[in-house]
């Protein structure tokens, strides 16, 4: 098969496309035919040899990618014959594999791709989906909310304003540049402004008429962040979830009086609930999407432009979840 292999931690030129041996399903594994396989940010510090929240950095040589979507084409001993040919989608957790044309994992791990969604949808889903299903869990949005998410044409940022668009809330989208802003007006957003224009802040407050916001959903960190917790009236939540940007300073979020903040994290995960309360938030996730309730945002790249991916995702040159097509 062909796959994406990293002999070195470095740059993103070190992911080279090459012949690899083909992977064997053990007892209760299967094979997937890959015909997706999702580009995390966590696998741009994994590839230069920071391993984030993982316990261990990969072994080199290594196939990265934990993502996949697919069809079931062969099966290890004990998996029932039912899985063969199905449309798949997992999440392979700390194992990597996932850039390649084939892959294994345990059929525990599996969820069959819901009719309405294509594979690159569905592996769009099952992590990034998933995480925002884990962060909407602290927001109790609602008809009266006024909802303000930096970062609105990531992966995760296109959801959360659809889901708060659903929930009856006013919706306001950060964007960097004038082509994003018009992505995240077209999503649902009922205002999106362009964070990189100084005066953004008063358009929002503009826009509001002496409204306050409620929640701010920052996964962003830096000075958008910082100005978006500004708006935030008494009572309001900041929620945290990442901080790509400056981060957070003195590991705490920007402190605004009257303002609760809450730093997520496996917190997601105890609020989820349910004896796997990860594959509670995939399925949380798949539901809505396969309901037509949330539509992820994906940019495509072939397979062997992942060094391109790479690239693309780590100077924030894309829109949505960033996916690779064998």
């Amino acid at each position: 098969m062909r796959a994406i292999r990293l002999h070195a931690f470095g740059p993103a030129e070190n992911l080279t496309y090459a012949e690899v041996e083909d992977p064997r399903p053990g007892p209760g594994q299967v094979r997937v035919a890959v015909r997706a396989a999702g580009v995390h940010l966590l696998d741009t510090a994994l590839r230069e040899g920071m391993r984030g929240p993982l316990p261990e950095l990969p072994v080199l040589p290594t196939v990265p990618g934990r993502e996949v979507a697919g069809v079931v084409e062969a099966l290890g001993d004990g998996v029932p014959e039912g899985w063969l040919g199905r449309r798949v989608v997992a999440h392979l957790g700390f194992a990597p594999g996932g850039y390649a044309e084939l892959a294994v994992t345990d059929v525990d791990r599996l969820h069959e791709v819901p009719k309405r969604l294509d594979f690159a949808q569905a592996v769009a889903m099952i992590g990034t989906g998933r995480t925002a299903m884990g962060i909407v869990q602290f927001a109790e949005l609602g008809p009266g909310s006024v909802v303000v998410v930096p970062a609105a044409a990531g992966g995760i940022g296109t959801l959360l304003v659809q889901f708060a668009g659903n929930a009856g809330a006013t919706v306001i989208g950060l964007a960097g540049g004038p082509e994003k802003a018009a992505r995240v007006r077209a999503n649902g957003a009922d205002l999106a402004v362009d964070y990189e224009d100084p005066s953004w802040p008063g358009k929002v407050r503009a826009f509001l008429g002496g409204r306050s916001a409620t929640v701010v959903f920052d996964g962003v960190g830096g000075t958008a962040a910082r100005e978006a917790v500004a708006l935030l009236g008494p009572g309001g939540r900041h929620i945290v979830f990442g901080w790509s940007g400056e981060g957070l300073h003195d590991g705490r979020p920007y402190l605004v009086e009257g303002v609760s903040q809450e730093v997520l994290g496996p917190v997601m995960l105890g609020k989820a609930g349910g004896p796997d309360p990860v594959r509670t938030l995939e399925l949380r996730a798949l539901a809505e999407a396969g309901a037509g309730r949330l539509v992820p945002a994906v940019q495509r790249f072939p397979l062997a432009q992942a060094a391109a991916a790479h690239r693309a995702l780590e100077t924030r040159r894309t829109i949505g979840k960033v996916v690779l097509e064998p």
